[in-house]
């Protein structure tokens, strides 16, 4: 069973820069796409960004590309989301997730932490 532990979230500044983690434990780690994705107050969840643990290949919305990066550490099993020149609307709560098909749904997530970015 995959567990996940985000850590990192708090409050920044507009323009600052912010660095979020996700502890990965459970079989098959070289199988997995961890993704990040968030929740705005009164909003719907929303993807982040992707990265598929085996080969790296990343994905990002396009609110964030440019801004905020995703790596994973294989050694350490996580996978961290540097999040660059801030803007309020990336305020929320950040959660991370994997899934074992690239194909389907995410099925495992963690508890999120959440981010509040002031103007």
């Amino acid at each position: 069973q995959v567990h996940l532990v985000e850590s990192g979230g708090g409050l920044v500044q507009t323009g600052d820069s912010l660095g979020l983690s996700c502890a990965v434990s459970g079989p098959s780690w070289s199988s997995y796409t961890v993704g990040w994705f968030r929740q705005a107050p009164g909003q719907e969840r929303e993807f982040v960004a992707s990265i598929i643990t085996w080969g790296g290949f990343t994905e990002y919305s396009p609110p964030v590309k440019g801004r905020f990066a995703i790596r994973r550490d294989n050694p350490k099993r996580t996978v961290y989301l540097r999040m660059n020149s801030v803007v309020p609307e990336d305020t929320g709560v950040y959660y991370c997730a994997a899934k074992t098909d690239r194909d389907g749904e995410y099925d495992a997530w963690g508890q999120g932490t959440q981010v509040i970015v002031s103007a």
